[in-house]
């Protein structure tokens, strides 16, 4: 998620972030790392989770939103602030009515794309920029394991 802010241009100093999910595996990090100083980072952050109380307050305010909770379409278009950063880590499977299922986020996408000033979809989201990074971290491994100059990435 950092990677992808960094490489989107997305300017986080003194920017309120709220994290929507408090999981020692994507919110808590996240709210360490956007509230480190350096870039992108140095941003006020409010952590989130379901039982918050007036938690579309909460959400209304931030100018990055990070949807981490578990629960498919749980922020709707009313709960984003209009030209807010939204990225969507969320990873849900809903019935479709072919009896199949689909991959979807925990941001209705549909709702809140037109008025956001970013969002990540879901699937092609974080999911491939994860992938891409450990990708580059294990490059970067490699070649430090080998006494070699770290890759250009």
């Amino acid at each position: 998620i950092m990677s992808l802010l960094d490489r989107a241009g997305i300017d986080t100093r003194g920017k309120h972030a709220v994290i929507l999910g408090r999981s020692s595996i994507v919110g808590t990090p996240m709210a360490l790392l956007l509230r480190r100083n350096g870039a992108p980072g140095n941003c006020t952050v409010t952590i989130c989770h379901s039982r918050t109380q007036n938690l579309e307050e909460h959400t209304r305010r931030a100018d990055i939103l990070v949807a981490a909770i578990g629960r498919a379409h749980f922020v709707t278009e009313d709960m984003v602030k209009d030209g807010a950063v939204v990225i969507d880590v969320g990873i849900n499977r809903i019935p479709t009515e072919d009896g199949k299922t689909k991959l979807v986020g925990d941001v209705a996408f549909d709702e809140c794309v037109d008025h956001v000033g970013s969002i990540t979809p879901v699937p092609g989201g974080v999911g491939p920029m994860t992938i891409a990074c450990l990708l580059a971290n294990t490059l970067t491994a490699a070649h430090r394991s080998h006494g070699l100059d770290d890759p250009e990435v």
